[in-house]
């Protein structure tokens, strides 16, 4: 695994946030990743491992994740927070643009940001999310997001992540289900505990919510640099027909790839996913070439 040193910065409202931040060469953007709903910093190993040292990775807890300070007020769990949060890390580390990579959540809250600091995106992979979000996956997401629950011990939580998630993760062996256990949870007192606020589903579905018509705005403030699109073949949250629409609308800016045998959200550790990665990053390349 990519070693990392764990660093902070602060919200507007003093709330201390926290994020993994790989070294890499100062010359080029680096790499931003932003997990979804309930997920944290950890769901980038995989991207960290890859890329780590030939670019800078920052891999972002949201506030009320993972090891971010949990925010008193809930309804300030909602995108527009979220990105000034993230434009704040920008500004502290003196970070012109960066490559965005993010995951549901992560990629609505990208999108947000490009309808109105566009520059600060070098490149954009939105995975598995887009201005659409098919109801079913809410619903699912719905019914678990903010259940309190202890596990007395890794196996059970694997166990459990397994039985709740297998048309997700239909090819996952046990050692999967282990390693994705360790990165969404954390051992606590008294158990094993998923590690984020569980005051975040006092605000969730208003992001999914909004009327489509005005979030295909936001998708659109992407044009003019590389994107590309991440759908999971079992997807419940973007739908085939979305994810072609979202490409179509940005032509020759979007690629859209397309991870077999996996639903709501590829990994990154893929190599459909993988290769994609690496060919956004030759375009984000290419494209600094060409502005310089």
């Amino acid at each position: 695994m990519a070693s990392w040193t764990d660093r902070y910065w602060y919200s507007v409202e003093g709330l201390r946030l926290h994020y993994r931040d790989y070294a890499g060469p100062r010359d080029k953007p680096p790499i931003l990743c932003i997990p979804g709903l309930t997920r944290n910093a950890r769901d980038f190993e995989p991207v960290a491992d890859r890329y780590a040292g030939e670019w800078r990775v920052l891999s972002i807890d949201l506030r009320g994740r993972g090891e971010s300070d949990s925010d008193p007020e809930t309804r300030r769990y909602s995108p527009h927070y979220y990105v000034a949060d993230i434009l704040k890390l920008l500004d502290q580390e003196g970070i012109a643009d960066a490559v965005f990579v993010g995951t549901s959540l992560g990629g609505l809250c990208t999108m947000l940001l490009a309808s109105t600091d566009a520059d600060r995106i070098a490149g954009a992979m939105l995975n598995d999310i887009g201005p659409e979000i098919d109801q079913s996956g809410l619903d699912r997401i719905g019914g678990y997001v903010g259940k309190e629950t202890a596990f007395a011990s890794w196996e059970d939580a694997s166990h459990m992540l397994a039985s709740r998630n297998a048309d997700i993760y239909p090819t996952w062996a046990a050692a999967d289900w282990d390693r994705f256990a360790r990165r969404i949870c954390y051992q606590t007192s008294d158990g094993i505990r998923f590690h984020y606020d569980m005051g975040i589903a006092d605000n969730f579905g208003a992001a999914g919510n909004s009327p489509e018509a005005k979030r295909w705005p936001l998708y659109r403030a992407l044009a003019g640099r590389p994107v590309t699109i991440v759908r999971g073949e079992l997807s419940d949250l973007l739908s085939q027909v979305v994810a072609e629409q979202m490409a179509e609308a940005l032509g020759e800016d979007a690629e859209l790839v397309v991870v077999p045998d996996v639903g709501h959200a590829p990994t990154l550790e893929e190599p459909e996913a993988q290769v994609a990665i690496d060919r956004l990053l030759e375009r984000v390349l290419a494209r600094e070439e060409i502005l310089e």
